[in-house]
């Protein structure tokens, strides 16, 4: 428990918060259902809707769009003084004794880190291409899910559906879509820039407190 202390507290934490959006989403949707004479619907209607699906959709596709962008990109730029960023003149992919590959690697590295071609190459953007696979796939299912949620709305105020490309193009999709992008890239901007001039102390995304602002990595 002690030794993954910090994943099971998110995971619990996002299950809890998944659950609490599961029961305040069906409130919410009934309360607009009987305010335009329509019928309530139940818990597990509402979970297994399209409306309850795009709305969890939307907000995973920009979260893991957020982890793509910071993993990629932190290998080629960085940003002077923040301990989320390499040191300058650190920037690119670094040498094989660096990331400890091929004969490089130590005792207890990972097994295709010693490989070579393929496996190599896949192992070591693993966590890059698992994130934008995700970030697809998420993609995919919040306009999928938001192409039957909008047609269910089209067709309740008896105008025509649209195709999921129709869809996919129109405001409504990219207006969504936007709206999380624009926090989350804040976000990341703000832990950038921020974590330059700021402290926590003990936690590892912070410098030490007394670290000189300038200082850019406190990593051996």
């Amino acid at each position: 428990m002690r030794n993954n202390a910090l994943s099971l507290f998110f995971l619990v934490a996002f299950l809890l918060s998944l659950v609490g959006q599961s029961f305040a989403g069906v409130a919410d949707a009934n309360a607009d259902q009987l305010a335009n004479g329509g019928s309530a619907v139940s818990w597990w209607q509402y979970v297994t809707s399209s409306e309850f699906a795009v709305d969890v959709a939307e907000n995973w596709q920009s979260e893991y769009l957020q982890f793509l962008l910071f993993i990629v990109i932190t290998v080629w730029l960085v940003q002077r003084g923040s301990p989320e960023s390499k040191k300058p003149g650190e920037e690119g992919r670094g040498s094989d004794a660096e990331q400890k590959v091929g004969r490089h690697t130590v005792p207890g590295s990972p097994a295709w880190a010693g490989a070579t071609g393929l496996r190599r190459t896949l192992y070591g953007n693993s966590l890059g291409l698992l994130m934008g696979l995700i970030f697809v796939l998420s993609w995919l299912a919040q306009s999928v899910t938001g192409t039957a949620n909008y047609n269910r709305r089209q067709l309740s105020q008896l105008q025509d559906p649209v195709s999921w490309g129709g869809y996919v193009a129109s405001p409504d999709f990219w207006n969504r879509t936007l709206q999380n992008w624009q926090s989350e890239l804040l976000a990341v901007l703000s832990m950038v820039v921020l974590s330059i001039y700021l402290r926590q102390r003990g936690s590892p995304e912070s410098k030490p407190v007394g670290t000189p602002h300038e200082e850019t990595s406190t990593e051996v």
